[in-house]
């Protein structure tokens, strides 16, 4: 594997643990500590001002004003109808039901690549997305009479807005984000995410008081802003720069297993056979999509099949001229 596309798989492995953490502690918040509408402006504000904070010390990268626009529109995909429709479904719904929907990624991703950018489908690739979600799938029906809440079909249609809304950003922008170093790509999105978040969010916030907040209460807000969301923000580009949009959704099936893991930590679940299957069954599927063909992999073999042809053809011709 090479060494830029290994940093890659790295990167996206490292996000999905914190984003797995991120969902049981953003529900224990939900909605009776906090509202929904004000965890998700704390997010996408917080971490505006961290990014732009953080671009002031690395190399400045010039951004022209048509990518700047491409920005405003990747926040739309990336955050404001990722993350508004996600937050405000976790807190009606089960972090089990919401994990649910989240194993829907890879197959939208899949199904939009092939639509966008004509990725192929391989058998080896659909073999794949179908072992990591049925991995997913033994952990969260085995698990979920350990869950935080009962399910809610609003919450998980919502959420499914959300996965959907990830995954078109996933493969829209591939292009607009390899052209731009983690940091540069960040603070566009959150400023421009934050914009358009804040209309939702200005009535709670306004009415949110915070003298009740406690020390844990602040310690997992702090969690969600920095780590969760700051940190796990740098780690998303540098994988989306060199794997594609397929494989990059099936690292997803990592976040329902942490978010078990969690559960099973805080005493509300125990850890049985079928976790153990699941976390089998996810990394043999992400093994057999990330060694599926791309786009590019079969066009380089089609256009060396066509060379060959070309010239057994041209030696074949030398040889009746020679005759």
């Amino acid at each position: 594997m090479e060494k830029s596309k290994f940093k890659g798989h790295i990167a996206i492995f490292a996000a999905n643990i914190l984003f797995g953490l991120n969902n049981p502690i953003s529900r224990s918040l939900m909605p009776e500590t906090l509202s929904p509408y004000v965890l998700i402006i704390f997010r996408l504000l917080g971490g505006m001002i961290l990014f732009w904070i953080a671009s002031l010390f690395v190399k400045k990268e010039k951004v022209t004003p048509k990518d700047i626009l491409l920005f405003f529109f990747a926040a739309i995909f990336g955050l404001t109808t990722n993350q508004l429709p996600f937050i405000v479904g976790l807190s009606m719904t089960s972090p089990i039901d919401a994990s649910i929907v989240v194993t829907l990624l890879p197959i939208l991703s899949m199904i939009l690549a092939a639509i966008i950018i004509k990725e192929p489908i391989t058998l080896m690739k659909t073999f794949g997305v179908l072992v990591g979600a049925s991995g997913a799938l033994v952990l969260i029906f085995g698990s979920h009479s350990g869950s935080l809440g009962s399910g809610n079909t609003a919450g998980n249609m919502l959420a499914l807005l959300a996965v959907f809304s990830f995954a078109l950003y996933l493969t829209l922008f591939k292009s607009l984000i390899s052209r731009y170093s983690s940091i540069t790509i960040m603070k566009w999105m959150f400023l421009f995410g934050s914009i358009q978040t804040y209309p939702f969010c200005h009535n709670s916030l306004m009415s949110t008081d915070f003298s009740l907040f406690d020390t844990l209460v602040y310690w997992r807000i702090f969690y969600i802003v920095v780590i969760a969301t700051f940190f796990t923000y740098i780690l998303l580009p540098i994988s989306q720069k060199v794997l594609r949009p397929t494989t990059l959704s099936m690292y997803n099936y990592l976040q329902p297993i942490v978010a078990s893991l969690a559960t099973v930590a805080m005493g509300l679940d125990s850890f049985g056979a079928d976790k153990i299957l699941s976390a089998v069954l996810v990394f043999a599927g992400v093994y057999f999509v990330t060694q599926s063909k791309s786009r590019a992999q079969v066009e380089a073999e089609n256009q060396k099949k066509l060379n060959q042809i070309k010239h057994e053809e041209l030696g074949e011709n030398s040889s009746h001229k020679n005759l």
